[in-house]
């Protein structure tokens, strides 16, 4: 019973930080927007099985890693206020990690959506 409790335990935790972030980063709610639109545009333009996997493939590691870029920059925080070279590098890093994810997303929609609009 004290595992049950400790797992349940988790998943408030995990909750909590999400909801943390969805409310102090307007990162997360971009994300949940486009993500919402990405759903729409799916079910319209009905995608196949295989483009749905990669849709909720894309949808969730960008909330995976936007994340692992807000836990990194609130840890930074924690550590130093103050200028230091080394913190803005472990932010930059972090960030770039979110840039790359968004180039390769827009990738995977204009992959799946645009034949589906009539373009190629």
């Amino acid at each position: 019973m004290h595992a049950i409790k400790q797992y349940a335990s988790s998943f408030v935790f995990a909750y909590e930080g999400l909801r943390w972030a969805f409310m102090h980063h307007a990162n997360y709610r971009i994300h949940a927007l486009l993500s919402v639109a990405a759903l729409v545009a799916s079910v319209m333009l009905q995608i196949s099985n295989v483009e749905w996997l990669f849709i909720i493939i894309t949808i969730t590691l960008g909330f995976v890693i936007e994340s692992i870029n807000t836990a990194v920059e609130v840890t930074c925080d924690a550590i130093d206020q103050n200028w230091r070279e080394d913190i803005k590098i472990a932010k930059d890093v972090s960030a770039a990690a979110m840039l790359i994810y968004s180039i390769g997303a827009v990738v995977i929609a204009i992959i799946i959506f645009i034949p589906k609009l009539g373009y190629i």
